[in-house]
Order: C-alpha cells, then structure tokens, then sequence
C-alpha cells in the first residue's frame, strides 16, 4: 500500500489516541523476546503512538517503528532508542537481512498483506519472527458489556470499516503465510473509571467516522446508558481485552 491509498482511520485525533488507548503488559514482549535467539534491531510496522515499539526496546537494541501517518509518528512516544520513519507497511527504508523481530499492533488489518509480507521477508534475518495482534471488545460486567454490544452492533455499525471483521474475528481468518507459533494466552487488563474508559471509546475509528459523516456526537448518549450500568462515576473497574496473537517464523 503506497502513503497514496493509506487508509488513515486515526490522524485526526492521534493526541486522544496516544492517551487513552490501552496499552500492552510487558508479559507480550517478554514472551516475543524469548523467541528470537538474537536481539539486534526490531520492526515495529502500523506503530501508531509507539507503545509497543517503545516496549520493545527493552529488549531489542534498537526498533525501528514505521507508520504511514505523518501526524501518528509525530505524536509517538520518544525513546532513546527508538527511531521513527514515515513509511507504508509493504514499503521500507530497512536494509535486507537485518531484523529480528517484526511486530504489527492491531494494525495488520488494514496492510496490503501479500506486499506486506513479502516486504518482512526481504528484511528478515534468519530465524526471524513476525507477529501479529489484535484485541477486539473487552469485558467488564455484563451490564456495561451489554450497552457496549448495543452500541457496536447498533448505532456504530454502519460507520465500522470493512476490514474490522477480521478483528472480530480475532485474526483467525487473517491469511498468514508463515509457520506458526502457538501464542502465549495474554490479556490487557486497565483499571478505569468510567470517564477514561468513555476517553477510549471516543477514540474508536467508528466514532469518529459517525460525527464526521453525520454531524451528531453519539457520546453523551452512550455515556448516559453506561453511567446507569457502571455504577458510581469514579468507581474503576477492571477492564480486559483479549489479545489475539499471529506469529511465525519467517525464515530458516
């Protein structure tokens, strides 16, 4: 996919994304490093805020994280390690050869996948992994997951794009190329109250996608519905995500 046909679902409010979405537990990196038998440089593709890229780089020398909007690498997190590029997934600056991890945080979904894959062929080094994720709906109690359902299947649905069913899906019907590793059973899990976990759900493309097109703000709707269900504003309550894991080896 070239920056021309990029599909940019998230520069218009990368700040609000930076800050609200979840991030990863450390379990997910440690479990990634333990695979490759060399830690040298990682590529961190789709790398939005940077979160994973700058988790990584604690166990990789240098990463290299690569998003193919300008506005995301301008708002990423810095780490001293970490080095920012403004590429296309299926397109890089990175030398043949020289990675040792390629990791795609619930971005996969919207790469040109054959392109994509043959590119992490050309830079991987033997023995490389690629792994992929996504986490799709999480778990509260089942009173604020039964609004969430509602509202996904109800009033956001038509402003989902297409491509969110394979994050439905859990990226089982993703088409992978590459001989797989089991994936370790890993979760993110957030205390929030319910302002913050209001904060992530303005952060969904498909909200963002509804006030554009529409004009109307679903929010304070929704945020009325879920403040019956939650219960006291400032109580916090765990919040888990699934996380759906693709990995391979991409090389012998």
């Amino acid at each position: 996919m070239s920056t021309d046909t990029f599909k940019d679902h998230f520069s218009g409010h990368a700040i609000d994304y930076a800050n609200a979405r979840p991030h990863y537990p450390a379990a997910l990196f440690d479990w990634l490093a333990s695979l490759t038998s060399q830690h040298d440089l990682a590529w961190d593709c789709g790398t939005g805020n940077g979160q994973a890229a700058v988790a990584l780089a604690k166990h990789y020398s240098h990463v290299v994280a690569t998003d193919a909007s300008k506005t995301q690498i301008a708002n990423a997190f810095s780490h001293a390690t970490v080095e920012y590029r403004v590429a296309p997934a299926e397109q890089t600056t990175l030398e043949s050869g020289c990675v040792d991890l390629v990791t795609v945080a619930q971005a996969a979904h919207w790469f040109d996948l054959p392109a994509f894959y043959q590119e992490v062929r050309r830079v991987a080094k033997p023995g490389a992994v690629l792994a992929l994720w996504c986490y799709g709906l999480c778990k509260i109690s089942p009173e604020v997951d039964a609004v969430i359902m509602g509202f996904y299947e109800g009033e956001s649905a038509a402003y989902w794009p297409p491509e969110r069913s394979l994050v439905d899906a859990g990226y089982s019907t993703l088409p992978f190329e590459f001989s797989e590793i089991e994936p370790a059973s890993i979760s993110m899990i957030r205390e929030w109250t319910l302002h913050q976990f209001l904060g992530y759900l303005n952060t969904w493309s498909a909200v963002q996608r509804y006030i554009k097109q529409t004009g109307h703000d679903p929010m304070p709707a929704l945020a009325a519905s879920l403040g019956r269900a939650w219960g006291a504003p400032k109580k916090a309550h765990e919040v888990i995500w699934p996380l759906y894991v693709r990995a391979g080896w991409v090389a012998g």
